[in-house]
């Protein structure tokens, strides 16, 4: 496959084009909260008490973006917003399963005791 641009961006194979679409410290872990239910910016947050609110905004609107989450707003006050996963969102998540068995099956190899949650 050759080199192609997209978005001022050089890529040189499939691999490094995914993941900079669902790659880095948090756009897997929204996914994966987002797959089987709609939540709302502050659940997302408190689901995700690491992630300051500048990068959630921030990786939120990436992915709304990319086409791999919805964004509603409801015109009530104070403002009610609403993230869900699209169609390919939901073709990331097997993807994401795997990631997630292979990262518990290198932890436990690596001596890291692993919780597993839903």
């Amino acid at each position: 496959m050759p080199d192609f641009i997209y978005d001022k961006k050089i890529y040189y194979n499939p691999v490094e084009f995914a993941m900079d679409r669902i790659g880095g410290t948090w756009k897997m872990p929204l996914l994966w909260r987002l797959r089987d239910k709609t939540l709302r910016y502050s659940e997302l947050k408190k689901d995700l008490p690491h992630i300051t609110h500048k990068m959630l905004s921030s990786v939120l609107r990436s992915l709304e973006k990319e086409g791999f989450i919805n964004r509603k707003v409801y015109p009530v006050v104070p403002p009610k917003v609403e993230y869900s996963i699209t169609e390919r969102g939901q073709k990331a998540i097997p993807i994401i399963v795997t990631i997630r068995q292979y990262g518990a099956e290198l932890m436990k190899e690596f001596g890291v005791e692993v919780e597993e949650k839903p």
